[in-house]
């Protein structure tokens, strides 16, 4: 928890920035759905990854610490949280649909169910996230994580 030890280092604490608050109330509205949590907490919230724009605004300002622990620590772990994410909540979506629910996971679908993931994946978002998905977005990132545009960026408009 390197993150944790840079934030008191500065003179604060984990759950002391209002941003942490999210993390707990999500944590709470999604603790009976797994996809739900899959969803939230791992693609929704991981949002260090788009701190590409953050590394140089602390190098800029003389906090190179900072900045490598975001860059060379934090948003690596971002893209494998994600990653991991995308994987088993597209497990848990297919194996809650009784008809996919022989799939394997790692096993390929056909576009209408990678599909049905997908619309499950905004519903979810829609459901438990409040407001939309900010950009900029990270597109390089996302791709290395399996997260592709059509995931997030519909999400980037509050219906």
């Amino acid at each position: 928890m390197h993150h944790v030890a840079r934030l008191v280092d500065l003179g604060s604490s984990y759950g002391a920035l209002p941003a942490h608050d999210g993390l707990w109330e999500s944590a709470e509205a999604t603790s009976t759905d797994i996809a739900a949590r899959l969803a939230i907490e791992h693609c929704v919230h991981e949002r260090a990854w788009q701190l590409n724009i953050a590394f140089m605004r602390f190098r800029k300002g003389g906090d190179n610490a900072t900045a490598d622990l975001l860059q060379l620590v934090v948003y690596p772990e971002e893209v494998s949280h994600c990653a991991a994410g995308i994987k088993w909540f597209t497990y848990v979506c297919l194996r809650q649909v009784p008809v996919y629910s022989h799939l394997e996971l790692g096993t390929s679908f056909d576009d209408r169910e990678a599909e049905q993931v997908v619309e499950a994946f905004h519903t979810v978002v829609r459901t438990y996230f409040k407001g939309a998905l900010k950009p900029p977005f990270n597109v390089e990132a996302r791709n290395a994580a399996g997260f592709p545009i059509s995931w997030y960026l519909p999400l980037a408009i509050k219906d």
